[in-house]
């Protein structure tokens, strides 16, 4: 059984899918985007919070998780400060050879100071662009609606959507509380953006069990799901899931930190890969988690004792399912592949 490295496996080309804008931001850009923009923050030096933003596997629960989010959020309300951690997340991503990352927001957490969504989504692109000019990776936006608020919102979402389609936005997407919050309230806005032909993925299957993942795919009619840890919970829907090759885009350490699952051991990513679900392996938000996307490599390698065979599956799932038209998917999955030759797998 082979032992990957920290190093062997950051070598490794890789895609990306589920990595959130605002759970990614650097420490220090926080607090020089505080400083530029005088908002005042609950710890003032550099460790002090980095270690109040931060959990690790003793995080409480899910709200213990996210009290990180109005922080970052409050830095994260002009177009400089979008633009700058676009542009940063997409660099720390292509440092450890993502080839392919899909950033995923929404507008309409950045809207404290009047920004409009063209605007705060523009402000995305130009962060992202400027990190596809010097880096090796194409980075596409995802817009997230957000289940707690109203569907009309979601609707004016959904066209700043398709105003984007073809110029940086790839997907809609429907983030928040699951419970209490069904996604089949915001159809009206996900047969918008269907209708216009564009991806859909939706945060599914974390806090609530499948039912959650049966509404995101029969009425949102999602083209990949956003999580799906409970998928398992209902053996029917999990072989519709698996007959349709429906990707997972699962976050392990998150899922461990937020208690969808009670560790890592008990994570069923490995179960559903073994019966052959396209699972595929993210960070969800790189800050508040403290991980990276090879660190979430190197932890289900580690602890499921991953083959070669397996590990080149996964990564392999990742760059078929990104959402990229046809073409440049089979070109950027078959220079991936060739790539994971050469380096041994």
């Amino acid at each position: 059984m082979a032992e990957f490295t920290y190093e062997f496996l950051k070598s490794l080309p890789k895609a990306e899918l589920h990595c959130h804008l605002d759970g990614s931001v650097r420490v220090q850009t926080i607090l020089d985007l505080a400083k530029k923009h005088k908002v005042k923050l609950p710890k003032k030096n550099y460790t002090e919070l980095k270690s109040y933003l931060e959990v690790g596997h003793d995080c409480k629960n899910l709200l213990d998780y996210l009290k990180a989010f109005p922080i970052t959020n409050s830095v994260l309300q002009t177009t400089d400060a979008l633009s700058r951690a676009a542009f940063e997340l997409s660099e720390d991503a292509a440092e450890e050879n993502i080839r392919v990352l899909e950033i995923r927001f929404s507008p309409l957490l950045h809207t404290e100071k009047n920004l409009t969504l063209s605007e705060i989504v523009e402000a995305v692109i130009e962060g992202k662009s400027k990190a596809e000019k010097q880096y090796n990776i194409k980075v596409g936006l995802i817009l997230c609606g957000i289940r707690s608020m109203s569907p009309e919102l979601s609707m004016d979402l959904a066209e700043v959507a398709i105003n984007y389609k073809n110029k940086g936005v790839v997907a809609y997407d429907l983030a928040g509380p699951e419970e209490n919050h069904p996604a089949k309230d915001h159809k009206e806005a996900f047969f918008k953006i269907i209708n216009n032909n564009i991806n859909t993925t939706v945060h599914a299957g974390e806090a609530y069990g499948p039912e959650s993942i049966h509404q995101a795919i029969h009425y949102t009619r999602a083209n990949r799901i956003g999580h799906g840890t409970r998928l398992h919970e209902d053996p029917e829907l999990l072989h519709f899931v698996n007959d349709h090759r429906i990707p997972l885009e699962m976050c392990v350490n998150c899922n461990v930190q937020t208690k969808t699952v009670v560790s890592l051991e008990d994570h069923p990513i490995k179960d559903y890969l073994d019966q052959g679900i396209r699972v595929t392996i993210n960070t969800d938000n790189r800050l508040i988690s403290k991980t990276t996307l090879t660190n979430e490599y190197k932890t289900v390698c580690d602890t499921f004792k991953l083959t070669n065979k397996e590990l080149k599956k996964i990564i392999l799932n990742g760059f078929k399912s990104i959402f990229l038209p046809y073409i440049e998917c089979k070109k950027v999955y078959e220079s991936a592949e060739k790539e994971l030759a050469e380096l041994g797998l």
